[in-house]
């Protein structure tokens, strides 16, 4: 069970399709490292997952607990932690609700990632209101658990801010309620996908988490390398090039890796070799993982009753949250309050 004298942590993923291995070398490979010292509840983003999935929702529920596979194959303890549903937990919206109350719209417009997503995701219907207000969404799934943390990447940092914004404009109208949540940094290279490209599963361009170990040196066989390097006698770039980004995320024998390194600018090493090592080095990586996943597969209702334990779990907390706001607010109807004020 988690352990509620530890700070805090909150965070959760979309499931709008397999986790790949940009999610292991960032956020994924953190949350494991941070039930150590901290109360982690971690959620199945699903509401999310609508702000911008909305036009085909079949996978969602599949993707959510292939997901929560990976996350407890990637060390996520369901012992020490508490998983959840966001949307099996409805106090979330209600919250959100509560803070749109407040909250002027131009906060939301001037997130970074509000017109990034829309120019990246042209070809989809993004103008919804769930899709303007995710970072407040966001905001709402935090301090309803009196987060003390939020593992964030740098690019998540403005969504953060926004939260932490939100907390103090609620507490000039209605007093303290919530926690003001902090950032709690996670510093990982951004892995590009196999063509050198964004990593999404728009473009074919991941490595999943799932992957056999046959589809994975499949995979690093096509990977983009240096353009310009047409033989191996050929100096080559290491700077920026997928191929030794993946090695140095994922590679343990740095001697190996400075050697590649060493040997490709100088136009003494093929990308064969390189690539035939790093396939290598991230199947000795996942093949644990392989193996837990396998076993938390094997028993077809276990995800789900976690899911459902955690969600319980979860809920209780958002009630009691939701007890201080509604107090707060003046949504308070008890008997003896019949009388107009």
């Amino acid at each position: 069970m988690a352990d509620r004298a530890k700070p805090r942590v909150v965070s959760g993923m979309r499931p709008t399709g397999r986790l790949h291995l940009g999610h292991l070398a960032g956020a994924l490979g953190k949350w494991a490292d941070l039930q150590v010292d901290y109360d982690c509840m971690y959620f199945v983003a699903d509401w999310h997952a609508l702000t911008s999935e909305f036009a085909d929702t079949s996978g969602l529920t599949g993707y959510a607990y292939d997901n929560v596979a990976d996350w407890i194959a990637a060390g996520v303890d369901p012992e020490r932690s508490t998983l959840f549903v966001q949307s099996l937990v409805p106090e979330h919206a209600e919250l959100y609700l509560l803070l749109q109350m407040v909250v002027p719209i131009p906060w939301l417009e001037r997130v970074p990632t509000y017109k990034e997503q829309i120019d990246q995701l042209s070809e989809r219907d993004l103008s919804s209101i769930g899709f303007l207000g995710y970072p407040l969404l966001q905001g709402a799934d935090v301090i309803i658990y009196d987060a003390r943390y939020v593992p964030v990447g740098d690019d998540q940092v403005p969504h953060l801010e926004l939260a932490r914004e939100v907390v103090r404009r609620f507490h000039q109208f209605f007093g303290e309620v919530f926690v003001e949540p902090q950032p709690l940094l996670t510093h990982f290279p951004r892995l590009p996908g196999l063509d050198n490209r964004k990593m999404s599963k728009s473009y074919a361009n991941t490595i999943d988490m799932a992957d056999d170990a046959k589809t994975v040196r499949k995979k690093v066989m096509r990977m983009f390398t240096d353009p310009k390097r047409v033989r191996a006698d050929i100096p080559g770039t290491v700077e920026g090039n997928p191929v030794f980004i993946y090695h140095d995320a994922f590679n343990p024998d740095t001697a190996q890796v400075d050697d590649f390194k060493v040997r490709y600018r100088a136009g003494s090493v093929g990308d064969v070799e390189v690539k035939v090592a790093l396939a290598d080095a991230i199947n000795a990586r996942l093949d644990p993982l392989r193996e837990r996943r396998a076993e938390i597969l094997a028993r077809p209702g276990r995800i789900r009753e976690i899911l459902r334990d955690g969600s319980a779990r979860a809920r209780t907390t958002a009630r009691e949250t939701m007890e201080r706001v509604r107090d707060a607010v003046g949504l308070r109807y008890r008997a003896g309050q019949e009388s107009a004020p």
